[in-house]
């Protein structure tokens, strides 16, 4: 079936399963001619609670089938509370889970690494039972969130920690088989820094390290998803580099996603070798509202990333979301320099994709209006004067439980700005074209009217423009069936 919702908040073409709760990205992997996507999910509510394994795969990132619930914690078990966030890996006909496991009698920060194997294309998996990992370094306050890769004819891990002495580390391990595992110490590890000047910093410690080799000449990149116990803040970072031995030798940190609500992204190795990266994008608005809309979370666009020759990290939509693109709804150009004067500009459905040139002496920008009276808006503009593209959503909600807020990210000045914007009814991700940032916030519009864009500027500022959008068409998801629903033997 396809997608098509009747909440007016839920996105078409972004991937996430009927109801409930999900969180992080987990298992992205290519095996056996599907690209498969696990997921953080509660299978009996819309909190972040009972934390099983959903299971997407797709053959071409269009069309999706949910299988069955890959894994669920064992009662008395080594993951009795919780299976938390990994990876998977690809080993002939081998697809094996590497995750996090949670149990109340030991500290919430510490969840050792274990492990589960499927023979028949992730359909079912055999636990091991027991733990891979049974025991964290003595200096680790927090421990947890494993990432497996292959390096030649070896294997390597990644798993995320908090320090005694009060870094954030990348922990490394090796392995020649998967099953005996030698830790070789902190691939990198560092005190809370700042992360440009954001204001953010890069955290008490470091959950889901995710780690993109690097390729043809260029640098490699180390994220990770900087955790804070204290205050609160919390962003994704990347730390661009190269290995000195089992060192990562990296420049200071980067911002991976400049707006607030993207958090614990994976990475993929597709089969033509692009590496794509899916993030965990969480609910902008009061949980009460999302639990009682009975679903919360969803899963960003899968987006092409890469380190280019100048260190810069670049992220841009998969080229197969193209395919999404349906009726054309709007194709504008002209000029405008008439001050607070709006320029319309055409409607839009509640999910779009949508190209933009602009050109602007000052001050400008465009406008999602969502009500007719113009009252409700979220905004694009561009900050010259600041050298920053600034999404606002102060007035995309009149809901007090939506979040509000506005978010910059750094756009070059002196010529054109090119953008790409991808609105799914509740989500928005503009990408920067030039430099291949990108910035994710959810939005609420109250109401059921028809949208339409226009084009602003500032008083005596001119502003030229280009502007396309198009239907933005949903995904194909098959019906779940029951067995991919819900677990058997457990409930809320």
């Amino acid at each position: 079936m396809s997608t098509a919702p009747c909440d007016p908040y839920r996105p078409v073409a972004h991937l996430r399963p009927p109801q409930n709760w999900i969180n992080d990205p987990n298992g992205l992997v290519f095996h056996d001619g599907h690209y498969h996507v696990f997921y953080q999910y509660n299978p009996y509510g819309a909190t972040h609670a009972n934390v099983h394994w959903g299971h997407f795969r797709s053959p071409d990132l269009l069309s999706w089938e949910p299988l069955p619930i890959a894994l669920s914690p064992a009662p008395g078990g080594v993951d009795a509370d919780g299976c938390f966030s990994g990876n998977a890996v690809s080993d002939g006909d081998r697809l094996v889970l590497f995750y996090s496991a949670n149990r109340g009698d030991r500290s919430l920060r510490h969840q050792p690494v274990t492990s589960a194997t499927s023979r028949d294309g992730g359909r079912t998996f055999a636990t091991r039972g027991d733990l891979l990992i049974p025991a964290w370094p003595e200096s680790c306050t927090m421990y947890r969130d494993p990432y497996v890769w292959r390096d030649g004819d070896r294997w390597r891990m990644l798993v995320g920690a908090a320090l005694v002495d009060g870094r954030g580390a990348a922990l490394l391990y090796e392995s020649p088989d998967l099953e005996t595992w030698t830790l070789q110490g902190p691939f990198d590890a560092r005190r809370q820094e700042p992360v440009g000047d954001t204001g953010l910093h890069t955290g008490e410690g470091w959950e889901c390290p995710q780690y993109l080799p690097p390729q043809s000449g260029h640098p490699g990149a180390l994220i990770f998803s900087a955790w804070n116990d204290h205050d609160g803040a919390r962003c994704v970072a990347a730390l661009i580099g190269e290995e000195r031995g089992n060192v990562f030798d990296a420049a200071p940190p980067v911002l991976v996603d400049h707006g607030p609500d993207c958090y614990a992204p994976a990475l993929l190795r597709a089969p033509d070798g692009r590496w794509l990266l899916w993030g965990w994008s969480g609910e902008g608005r009061e949980e009460s509202w999302a639990v009682s809309d009975g679903w919360a979370g969803v899963l960003t666009l899968p987006r092409e990333i890469s380190v280019g020759a100048d260190g810069a990290l670049r992220q841009q939509p998969a080229a197969e979301l193209l395919a999404l693109r349906g009726e054309r709804t709007v194709h504008a150009e002209g000029v405008t320099s008439h001050g607070p004067e709006p320029v319309e500009l055409g409607g839009v459905g509640r999910a779009f994709d949508l190209t933009a040139r602009l050109d602007s002496t000052g001050a400008a920008g465009l406008r999602l209006l969502t009500t007719a009276d113009g009252s409700e808006y979220l905004d694009i503009r561009l900050d010259p004067a600041a050298g920053e593209l600034v999404l606002d959503r102060d007035h995309a909600s009149p809901d007090g439980r939506a979040h509000g807020g506005s978010y910059r990210m750094p756009c070059p000045t002196g010529r054109p700005a090119e953008l790409r914007l991808v609105v799914d009814h509740s989500i928005a991700e503009v990408f920067l074209v030039p430099t291949g940032q990108v910035l994710t916030l959810r939005f609420y519009p109250a109401s059921d009217g028809p949208w339409r864009l226009q084009a602003l500027s500032a008083p005596g500022a001119r502003l030229a423009y280009a502007v396309d959008a198009w239907e933005l068409l949903p995904l194909t998801v098959q019906e779940p069936s029951t067995a991919a629903a819900v677990p058997q033997g457990q409930s809320d």
